[in-house]
């Protein structure tokens, strides 16, 4: 199974899913948006497989430090603008895997789907 893992490195979150990954020997390769970005037409991809909703952090600190214009009529194509400017604003990780995504750490649901 391939699996791309997207995120950024320092992320507490985004450790505890490599580690995750480690401790079962599955193989991943990681995009690091601070060091190579965030493609729009890939987080559009995203958006239209899981919703905006769920790949827009909304509770995180670059999202809540965002003006209230940036914020209001939020819609998929604005998320998707508003992540590629901001990645910090998307969730993570995001993992691209043969049979679809995940977004977010979840370890029981990576359990069903990777484990």
């Amino acid at each position: 199974m391939a699996i791309a893992l997207y995120g950024i490195s320092n992320c507490d979150t985004v450790k505890k899913a490599r580690a995750w990954l480690d401790q079962r020997g599955i193989p991943y390769a990681v995009h690091d948006y601070k060091k190579q970005g965030a493609d729009p037409g890939q987080l559009a991809r995203w958006v239209e497989q899981a919703g905006w909703e769920k790949v827009l952090n909304r509770a995180g600190t670059t999202f809540r430090k965002l003006s209230d214009a940036d914020k209001q009529g939020l819609d998929a194509g604005k998320a998707v603008v508003l992540m590629a400017a901001h990645p910090s604003a998307i969730r993570r990780p995001i993992v691209e895997h043969d049979g679809g995504l995940l977004v977010g750490f979840d370890p029981e649901a990576w359990d069903c789907v990777l484990g």
